[in-house]
């Protein structure tokens, strides 16, 4: 496969601001090269904040940073945040396995949104934007949310679960961008670069 240029044939290195292995996976699938960068920042929502405004911001601030650490003015960043919202409420990365149950029987048989939060950052420009999908889970078991935990795949994942791992058999409807629902929204994201 060859290599999708960033920013219309410029000779921009594109970073990813991100350790995610699964936003690795999705630019790596639509053709981009580029180099990771993780960003250390807290990922605390200030009192009050809307969850949109929650992960643009994350985004924003992700990019920011890892720009001004490479200080490279031929450098576009890509900063990204994911995270699952019911009635409002922020669902992130479980604590702990009671956490990830408490979780899943939040989502159970109710449809919820995920948003992700994506920026760019160069010397040319700064954007920020946000997708959101709806996304429906039917009825758990408490056998089902104990027998997924127990594999550990929730762990590491905003509302404890994975769309594209075993979560899947649970998912009979989305509304939106599946991309957006694993961690990273091509089509925008694209459409950010050019």
């Amino acid at each position: 496969m060859t290599p999708i240029p960033c920013l219309c044939n410029n000779p921009n290195m594109l970073v990813l601001a991100s350790s995610s292995p699964r936003r690795r996976e999705l630019l790596t699938q639509a053709g981009f090269s580029f180099d990771v960068h993780p960003a250390h920042i807290p990922e605390e929502p200030y009192p009050g904040e809307e969850p949109i405004a929650y992960v643009t911001r994350l985004a924003l601030e992700k990019a920011q940073v890892v720009y001004r650490e490479l200080g490279d003015p031929q450098a576009v960043v890509l900063g990204a945040d994911t995270t699952v919202t019911l009635d409002e409420h922020i669902l992130g990365k479980p604590e702990d396995a009671a956490d990830a149950a408490r979780m899943l029987r939040l989502l159970s048989g109710r449809t919820h949104r995920v948003l992700t939060g994506v920026a760019v950052v160069s010397a040319r420009h700064t954007e920020a934007a946000a997708e959101v999908t709806a996304v429906s889970f039917r009825a758990l078991t408490e056998e089902e949310i104990a027998a997924y935990i127990a594999t550990s795949e929730p762990m590491d994942k905003a509302g404890a679960y994975a769309i594209q791992g075993r979560a899947a058999r649970w998912i009979p409807h989305i509304e939106g961008c599946y991309f957006n629902v694993v961690g990273l929204p091509i089509a925008r994201v694209c459409a950010m670069l050019v």
